[in-house]
C-alpha cells in the first residue's frame, strides 16, 4: 500500500528536536513497567519515546512505515528498527508483552484494523496502551484541521470511539485523561 508523500521522512532529521518525548512517568505506569519481557512501540518514528524506556523492558522494537524516521531510531542505543504498517505487523500472535503506540493512531491507515492487528500480537496478561490527542478538546480539533490542511491522512477519534475500536480483541479496555489534551486507551490482552 503506498502511502504518497510523507511528511514523516521530510521531518526525520529534525523531530527529536521539534517534539520531544514525554515525561516517561505516566507510561511507565500505565505500561506496568518494568517488564523482563518485550515492548513494541508503533509508529513509534525515531524512537524518541522508545529511548526513554530502553532499561525498562527486555527488548524495545520500533515500528514505523518512515524508512528516515526509523534510521534515527536505528542510531539510538538499545532499539531495534522495523519497517511495517500497524495494520499487518510482521510479528508472531502473543509475542509482546507490552505495546505502546503515543501520538500515532490517527496516522494509521485503518485505525480498528490496527487495533486488532496490535491485540493480534500481544501476549497473555499483556498491556496495549494507545496515547492520542483527546479530540474531545477543542485545541486537538484545531490540531485536526491544521494536519488536514497540510494534506496529511490524519484522522482524530474520541477516546470513546478509540477504546470501542478495541472492544471484542481485548479482555478489558479503559480511558484515562489529563487535565490538558492527552488520553489514553489501556488495553489488556
Amino acid at each position: 500500500m503506498s502511502v504518497g508523500f510523507d511528511h514523516f521522512d521530510l521531518l526525520a532529521k529534525v523531530y527529536d528536536r521539534l517534539i520531544p518525548p514525554p515525561d516517561p512517568a505516566d507510561l511507565i505506569r500505565m505500561l506496568q513497567l518494568p517488564i523482563e519481557g518485550r515492548l513494541l512501540d508503533v509508529g513509534g518514528g525515531t524512537g524518541r519515546v522508545a529511548a526513554t524506556l530502553r532499561t525498562r523492558a527486555g527488548s524495545i522494537v520500533v515500528s514505523d512505515l518512515s524508512t528516515k524516521m526509523l534510521h534515527q531510531a536505528r542510531r539510538k542505543e538499545g532499539l531495534q528498527a522495523v519497517r511495517a504498517h500497524a495494520e499487518r505487523l510482521p510479528f508472531l500472535d502473543k509475542s509482546f508483552e507490552r505495546v505502546l503506540v503515543v501520538d500515532a493512531l490517527h496516522h494509521f491507515c485503518d485505525q480498528r484494523e490496527a487495533i486488532q492487528d496490535l491485540v493480534r500480537i500481544l501476549a497473555p496478561g499483556g498491556r496495549l496502551v494507545i496515547e492520542e490527542p483527546d479530540y474531545t478538546r477543542f485545541a486537538v480539533k484545531l490540531v485536526a484541521v491544521a494536519e488536514k490542511l497540510a494534506l496529511m491522512r490524519s484522522r482524530f477519534h474520541t477516546p470513546e470511539v478509540i477504546a470501542e475500536m478495541a472492544r471484542g480483541y481485548a479482555r478489558t479496555t479503559t480511558i484515562e485523561r489529563d487535565n490538558r489534551f492527552r488520553a489514553w486507551i489501556l488495553i489488556d490482552g
